[in-house]
């Protein structure tokens, strides 16, 4: 079991002291480095203040100076009384008005999972031509927890450890472009933008059949099977296609036979015979004098 002391130095552990001359420069150099190549992600904290510049080496006036150039370029953020965090860059290849342009477009929907199964064959591809241990380490861990959420019934996180799941692939690819549009892509996908995760898992049937692609996936990456890598992803990603359309039909289905029932009992009140009233005086008598 790791112990919490150990737990902190594996979070740190990417902050390498500075060799040259410990400027706030290549204090800055070295964490955008890590930003960029996928290491440290959105929303990550950053140590605490002593903490850093011990691990850098370098005084904290220098440390200060460079975080607070960080900060101004948007690609860290301050919390008061909270530290500092990675930004949330990812959003920014998609400005605003063009999500909810795209939100309302059902091309766009289907053109998000077009290029996301050519996008994600080639990252799997290269994945598992160029993933390392320690890449395989991380796909090997997501997975065994998305299999306890899966055994728990727990749709949620196992939905969100799909996302993560295949945010390791994309950084496995070790390629930065790569890492940051599929990041963007995720993004998206964790928003709801294009259509709700629970359409997938929420059904047992494809609960079980995405466990199991995403099990061939990991297989395939490990092993080192490019070809058969990039297969399962597209194969997996024609799944989910096929399987919105299913629902969305489905749903349109339910939606017009709800009305025919509605347009049903309306046709059925307006035709039934009406029941004439007893007239009050029929069959009265005389009042006796």
């Amino acid at each position: 079991m790791t112990t919490p002391s150990k737990a902190h130095n594996l979070i740190f552990m990417p902050f390498q002291p500075i060799k040259s001359r410990p400027t706030a420069d290549e204090v800055s150099r070295q964490i955008e480095l890590l930003i960029l190549e996928g290491v440290l992600h959105p929303g990550d904290r950053l140590p605490g203040e002593r903490d850093l510049a011990a691990r850098l080496d370098v005084s904290r006036p220098v440390l200060r100076e460079a975080l607070k150039g960080l900060e101004g370029r948007g690609l860290i953020e301050s919390r008061h009384g909270g530290g500092n965090y990675v930004a949330p860059i990812e959003g920014t290849l998609f400005a605003g008005p063009v999500i909810d342009l795209i939100a309302g477009s059902q091309k766009a929907g289907a053109d998000y999972l077009e290029f996301r199964r050519e996008v994600e064959a080639t990252a799997a591809a290269m994945a598992a031509a160029r993933a390392t241990e320690s890449d395989r380490t991380i796909l090997a861990r997501i997975f065994s927890a998305m299999e306890a959420a899966h055994g728990e019934a727990d749709f949620r996180r196992e939905a969100a450890l799909d996302v993560e799941f295949h945010q390791a692939i994309g950084e496995a690819s070790h390629n930065i472009v790569m890492i940051h549009v599929l990041r963007a892509c995720y993004r998206l996908l964790a928003d709801g933008v294009f259509y709700s995760r629970s359409r997938l898992y929420g059904h047992s049937g494809s609960r079980d059949e995405l466990l199991a692609q995403h099990r061939g996936l990991l297989s395939a990456i490990v092993a080192g099977q490019s070809d058969v890598a990039r297969q399962a992803a597209r194969a997996h990603i024609a799944y989910v296609e096929a399987s919105l359309k299913a629902d969305m039909e489905a749903g349109a289905r339910a939606e017009i036979s709800s009305l025919r029932l509605l347009q049903f009992e309306e046709r059925a009140a307006a035709t039934r015979p009406i029941r004439k009233k007893d007239n009050a005086t029929d069959g009265d008598t005389e009042p006796s004098g």
